[in-house]
């Protein structure tokens, strides 16, 4: 694992999200890298288990996926990363996505819905690193980031 790495948001980044405006949709591209062996808690049932990053995360997408509906979540892009070709190449993903929600206020409700709270277990057992990027979606133009 990096020396840094991010599973969870900060405080100060978190705090910037809640404020964004009720209505507005949002697109969260997801970058995971995940563990070799998955890093489940004493006490949890998958502990010692010998389970992968991958099928921890596995388990994260299959047992929240209710609750990601139920918030009106969807995925609307998913690819293999294959080569960071313009980056550091100590940043190479495993698995890339873009969720949607109606607005962070629906993030926000997963998050804190206590089934989620509980089963989010397989996620922080199977990732090593991560990237969450909040973004405003609209129609692409002619160029290049337009």
């Amino acid at each position: 694992m990096p020396e840094t790495a991010f599973i969870d948001p900060d405080r100060e980044a978190w705090a910037i999200f809640k404020g964004l405006p009720a209505g507005a949709p949002i697109h969260m591209l997801n970058l995971i890298r995940l563990r070799d062996r998955a890093a489940y808690p004493e006490g949890h049932a998958d502990h010692g288990r010998g389970l992968s990053g991958l099928d921890a995360y596995r388990a994260y997408g299959r047992t929240t996926a209710h609750i990601f509906a139920r918030v009106g979540g969807r995925q609307v892009w998913v690819g293999k990363p294959k080569v960071t070709v313009t980056g550091p190449q100590s940043e190479a993903w495993d698995i890339a996505f873009i969720a949607q929600y109606p607005d962070a206020q629906a993030f926000i409700a997963m998050v804190r819905d206590p089934e989620y709270r509980v089963l989010v277990a397989h996620r922080t057992a199977g990732v090593a690193d991560s990237r969450l990027i909040c973004m405003s979606p609209r129609e692409p133009g002619e160029g290049f980031g337009e």
